[in-house]
């Protein structure tokens, strides 16, 4: 009864974010997220240690129907967690990435932004904790329309304007597959809630309702090809609500596919399957489209829709699993997506940090106009390169664990697999593989275009190090990021036993004790690498402290005169992949060659781009037909009356000759 009438203050609470004073406005809003997370987390411990089953609070219940109740359980508790860390720590960084919109925005933008932040965090609290079908569509619309306003926070800019719309459609096409699939659901049951799922599934087909549910989420969560969304909305967005939104806001879409599967009896190997190809090519079509991205947020959106085809993967192993009786693969599957669920939200808010430190500083987020930031922001180059290494899956980071559980679960289960099974298998480990080394060659591009070398233009010379405010929330995800890594035995438990409460799995404390024991001694390895790097460096600081050190210019073969134009650009590093990967890509150039008479030519330009050929022929080709269409009917807007009139009066005439003729 506390935690209801606490939460429910704290909601109302929310409201004074338009009363509150400019001056007090962010700490208030803070002090009311603290409240929240530090509320919502006890329960989730609770759940996660096992203290509590489950738990229920009644927020508002009418005399006839189910209300707004809140339920966790382990998933729920989970993805609580999950949403807490990020939003957080995202809202400390927002402080000082605001700071310089004080003197352009207005107060009331302020307040807007703020009661839309705190909203989105709610909204997707209760988004995992509502059962009730149409309570859960009230969240995820509150969830669309607050990210709305997030997004277009520099809605004076037409194209910003014009991404947040787009967005905003995508996301309710989406909720309009989920409503039908919940209404198909309440027409079999009687009852419009995710509890529902399993009695509807006892009796009919699961994959025809899965495939519904699955739509409605992939848009949220971004699969491919239903991403067209999220590379446009990421970089329109503040950089400290991009990372909550790739972070978090994102995998609302992961958890709604992860109840509907929670409660699926039959069909599971073609669902399996399903997931699988529609992952993988997201993991591939994301991390190909990041690595011909100049644009740094663009690239980490792109990188965002390939981490979600390995979470992707993970699922659809699991599944899989349950289809074969392989309780080693659905084990390792399943926890392998949970956990880069948490994983993606620490490093990938992270780099979307660092990307907003470096046009906090540059004013720029194309990186071919960067180069040789290091040396002017080495607290965010470090942390970029940290989350760097993370989202590659090298150790002894985050990402390995999560990568290196499903790595295992599919060689396990090639030991006991049919040809087939094995023949999928290889598949998918070949192209998880492929995905890791791609995400590898992606950030080692961004990281040496932005960070290393010389600067490429003017600008980046008077560039220097941001806030304390913005780096030290960096630093603490990093800190968790490394806890991860190096701590994982511990933090792989829970999740198991979080797998097998939500899937039901039995008999698996042997698995999960071997894997335990493995991840162990991969980080008693990490951390003795860790030391044995934080030596080495100590030594050289010390070492080079009793001798004069002497700097010059680098040897340059003979050859002085280089500039910074000599240097790779982010396009010239990737141009042999963009040759190889032209037929996906669309990759192309634009440029303005020299007349064959002209003895001496100007100053030319050269440009490439590339085209996402699912939003080219799955939105951009039908909404030019459409609106091509549009014009044409636009001849009958004639500005006069009488015309308008006579149009009234033909539409009444065609309504009585149908009905004469019973046609209607």
């Amino acid at each position: 009864m506390f935690g209801s009438v606490a939460f429910l203050i704290i909601i109302a609470l929310s409201l004074l974010i338009f009363a509150v004073s400019e001056p007090l406005k962010y700490y208030f809003t803070l002090a009311l997220l603290l409240a929240g997370v530090a509320l919502s987390g006890s329960w989730s411990i609770d759940i996660l240690t096992g203290s509590a089953p489950a738990i229920e609070l009644i927020l508002f219940r009418p005399a006839h129907g189910p209300g707004f109740v809140l339920t966790l359980d382990s998933l729920s508790a989970f993805f609580v967690i999950v949403i807490n860390i990020t939003v957080l720590i995202g809202f400390f960084y927002a402080r000082g990435y605001l700071a310089p919109y004080r003197q352009t925005k207005q107060n009331t933008r302020f307040s807007i932004h703020f009661f839309s932040y705190f909203w989105l965090w709610l909204s997707m609290l209760m988004v995992v904790m509502l059962r009730d079908g149409l309570a859960f569509l009230v969240a995820w619309e509150i969830m669309a329309l607050s990210s709305f306003f997030l997004v277009i926070f520099e809605a004076e800019d037409r194209k910003i304007m014009k991404t947040g719309i787009s967005y905003l459609i995508q996301m309710h096409v989406g909720m309009f597959f989920i409503l039908i699939a919940f209404l198909l659901v309440y027409r079999s049951t009687g009852r419009l809630s995710f509890d529902a799922l399993a009695e509807y599934f006892d009796g009919h087909h699961n994959l025809p309702l899965f495939l519904l549910f699955f739509v409605g989420f992939a848009i949220k969560a971004g699969f491919v090809p239903m991403h067209t969304w999220l590379p446009e909305a990421h970089p329109a967005a503040p950089s400290h609500v991009s990372g909550i939104m790739s972070g978090v806001m994102i995998k609302m879409g992961i958890y709604g596919i992860a109840r509907v599967l929670a409660s699926m009896q039959s069909d599971l190997l073609a669902t399996g399957i399903f997931i699988l190809v529609i992952s993988i090519m997201s993991g591939l079509g994301g991390i190909m489209m990041a690595l011909v991205q100049s644009d740094m947020k663009k690239m980490l959106a792109y990188s965002t829709i390939e981490n979600i085809g390995i979470i992707g993967i993970g699922l659809g192993l699991g599944v899989t699993g349950q289809a074969l009786g392989s309780q080693s693969l659905a084990l390792l599957g399943f926890a392998g997506a949970l956990l880069h669920v948490f994983n993606h939200s620490l490093f990938k808010s992270l780099l979307f940090f660092n990307a907003g430190s470096v046009y906090y500083a540059t004013h720029t987020r194309n990186m071919e106009q960067m180069g040789g930031l290091m040396k002017k922001m080495p607290w965010t180059a470090m942390m970029f390169l940290t989350g760097s290494l993370a989202i590659c899956g090298l150790p002894p980071f985050n990402g390995f664990i999560s990568e290196y559980l499903i790595y295992m679960g599919m060689f396990y289960s090639l030991s006991d697999a049919t040809l087939y099974i094995s023949l999928l298998m290889i598949v998918a480990i070949l192209a998880l593989s492929l995905i890791g080394g791609l995400a590898l060659f992606a950030f080692t591009r961004a990281f040496g275009i932005v960070f290393l070398g010389e600067a490429r233009t003017a600008a980046m010379n008077h560039a220097g190090e941001t806030t304390p405010g913005m780096i030290i929330p960096q630093v603490f995800t990093v800190g968790l990021i490394l806890l991860v890594g190096l701590g994982s035995s511990v933090v792989v438990k829970p999740v198991f036993n979080n797998v097998m409460i939500t899937w039901g799995l039995k008999g698996m404390p042997m698995v999960a004790g071997a894997l335990s024991y493995n991840l162990s001694r991969i980080s008693l390895a990490g951390g003795i690498l860790v030391v044995t790097l934080g030596a080495l460096l100590l030594y050289r600081r010390y070492h080079l402290s009793r001798r004069v050190v002497e700097a010059g210019p680098t040897w340059g073969c003979g050859y002085t005169a280089i500039t910074p134009r000599h240097q790779y650009t982010a396009n010239s590093f990737s141009g042999n992949f963009n040759v190889l990967a032209k037929p996906v890509l669309r990759t192309g150039k634009i440029v303005d060659l020299p007349d064959e008479n002209e003895l001496f030519p100007g100053k030319r330009e050269f440009f490439t781009r590339s085209h996402d050929i699912f939003r080219l022929y799955l939105i951009d080709l039908p909404v030019n037909r459409l609106s091509g269409l549009l014009k044409k009917i636009a001849v009958m807007q004639t500005g006069q009356i009488r015309h308008y009139i006579l149009y009234a009066f033909l539409f009444m005439l065609l309504v009585l000759l149908l009905s004469l003729f019973n046609i209607i």
